[in-house]
């Protein structure tokens, strides 16, 4: 027992290494006073079952990791969420990220780094017709048949709607952003808009509301690419365009205190691991890939300029 409980709070020693901030955490996750966290980081208490179990959902800890157990294999922790009808959890599962977002400005070494071929949630946040549009698509292709509306019935609650919009004003603190686009990214977007209009989910009407954030997005994509930065925030961002081609998103983000590697699966959902060993896979893939992408921010003018009139291009064909 003793070894297994040393070899678990290693564990949280690795995620934490100052105990300070590491107390702090386990105050305000398990709702104890900081002696009692200090005791059990002492060892003069236990953690009990109860705090184990919560400690190990929270910070993706698996039974392997808990017992020392080198079984080779990588948890990821996937919260699928209602967009259509969300449920009390979902918004608390929503929340607690919102919240942590707002510490980032005391964090400027903070990282975000975003390789999509698609719609996500980084892009479309800011824009309220392409977020119902992505929430149409993810409704459409992984709900019920019951639940499979036109974009006229998709509503985004209002307690949603601000957690979004707080979302993508708050990742725009992140010290150091990287977007790597997939160079069909815009050509896709439009393909969609174009199927679910062909089978009378969007109308023309729609269809013209839709368009007009996607040129707000590109146009505001442009802005950052000629000064490596959110307008808002001046916080450097880097634009990509990936040479090959994306089949799947994956995001990797630094608080400036945890790590997370993400596969964004099913078109809304997050599949995250804190796997030290696995994110340090990953962030040697997000350089190579980087790598071999070229950059549209400040760097090649010429490319910058090419890439942005064939997205304008695309667009206006819809």
């Amino acid at each position: 027992m003793d070894i297994w409980y040393d070899n678990f709070m290693e564990i949280l020693s690795e995620k934490y290494p100052k105990k300070s901030e590491l107390a702090e955490v386990l105050m305000d996750l398990l709702s104890i006073e900081r002696e009692s966290a200090y005791r059990r980081l002492r060892k003069e208490i236990m953690f009990n079952t109860h705090e184990f179990f919560k400690i190990a959902s929270a910070w993706n800890i698996s039974l392997d990791e808990m017992i020392g157990v080198n079984s080779q294999k990588v948890t990821f922790q996937m919260h699928p969420m209602n967009y259509l009808e969300p449920s009390g959890d979902d918004m608390k599962f929503v929340r607690k990220r919102i919240d942590g977002l707002r510490q980032l400005k005391d964090f400027p070494n903070s990282e975000y780094v975003v390789v999509t071929n698609n719609m996500s949630r980084a892009l479309s946040a800011g824009f309220a017709n392409l977020y119902r549009f992505s929430i149409l698509k993810w409704s459409y292709l992984y709900t019920d048949e019951k639940h499979i509306l036109p974009y006229s019935q998709i509503i985004v609650t209002e307690k949603l709607f601000k957690e979004v919009s707080d979302y993508s004003q708050l990742m725009k603190d992140v010290g150091n952003t990287c977007y790597i686009l997939d160079g069909a990214i815009f050509e896709n977007i439009v393909q969609d808009i174009r199927f679910f209009q062909s089978i009378f989910f969007v109308s023309d009407e729609e269809k013209e509301l839709i368009k007009q954030d996607l040129c707000a997005l590109l146009d505001y994509l442009l802005e950052i690419a000629n000064k490596g930065c959110f307008p808002e925030t001046r916080n450097k961002v880097q634009i990509f365009v990936s040479v090959l081609d994306i089949n799947t998103n994956y995001s990797y983000f630094f608080d400036g205190i945890e790590e997370s590697a993400r596969i964004h699966a099913f078109n809304m959902y997050d599949n995250i691991c804190c796997n030290p060993k696995l994110i340090e896979k990953f962030k040697t893939w997000l350089y190579r890939t980087k790598k071999i992408s070229t950059q549209i921010s400040e760097a090649d003018e010429r490319s910058r300029i090419e890439f942005f009139r064939k997205q304008r291009e695309l667009i206006d064909g819809l």
